[in-house]
């Protein structure tokens, strides 16, 4: 082992699902089901537009799984196996390009949502057809209501730990009517980033806000602690 002279500043991160690093790394007992899904959530962090998969060559031609597992391409098959049977990633067969292969992806609703779109050919990737039925995903557990993390991964992309406090504060403080037409009006005008979403909220929680969503004082534009009180998180206009 060579040890590392630590991380230097600047080091970006890559943001992980917390029962990963929680129930499921005392439950996961293979290495190579460990580092193939690290590796795979780093490669999708990495992926632009809609929708984000990895093709399972792409992880077999991986250098550094290559170099990290003994036997690499079985290993790299097995810990996705592995994975894919313990329900973190999913894997929908397709031909791309006229050649058979599988897409990975990770088991958030956002990923779920399109892998059962791509499979249903309600969304197209230029050169892909999936094989076969579409697969059958169980349902997601809770309540099924979207939430903030849900609205940014589906318009926006992957929530980074920096960034996840400041979205539950957001969720906690405004209308949820108020959050979900904030990230509409930011698509519609392409400026998907959050602080662009949050100046919108910002500015409705200080200036009022019209029924058509535009600023204007009314009632609505009121002192912050009236503000919380009367627009508790579930609320609405």
């Amino acid at each position: 082992m060579v040890p590392v002279k630590g991380f230097p500043p600047g080091t970006r991160y890559t943001p992980v699902p917390s029962p990963l690093l929680g129930p499921l790394l005392r439950e996961i007992d293979d290495l190579a089901e460990l580092k193939c899904t690290l590796r795979l959530i780093w490669l999708l962090s990495q992926k632009k537009g809609y929708p984000r998969y990895v093709a399972l060559s792409e992880l077999l031609a991986d250098g550094v799984l290559v170099a990290g597992l003994e036997g690499a391409e079985e290993a790299v098959r097995r810990g996705v196996g592995k994975a894919v049977a313990r329900g973190t990633v999913l894997s929908l067969p397709v031909t791309q390009d006229g050649v058979e292969g599988e897409l990975l992806f990770l088991n958030t609703e956002s990923d779920r949502r399109a892998m059962e779109a791509l499979s249903r050919g309600e969304l197209e990737v230029p050169g892909l057809s999936p094989k076969g039925k579409p697969p059958i995903l169980p349902p997601a557990s809770g309540s099924g209501q979207p939430n903030i993390f849900t609205l940014y991964e589906e318009n926006i992309g992957l929530v980074t730990p920096l960034l996840a406090e400041e979205l539950k504060e957001a969720e906690a403080t405004y209308p949820w009517a108020w959050v979900q037409d904030a990230f509409k009006e930011a698509v519609s005008r392409n400026r998907r980033n959050w602080r662009y979403i949050q100046r919108i909220l910002e500015r409705w929680a200080a200036e009022g806000r019209s029924r058509d969503g535009e600023p204007g004082r009314h009632p609505e534009a009121i002192d912050r602690k009236e503000y919380l009180r009367r627009y508790g998180r579930g609320g609405g206009t």
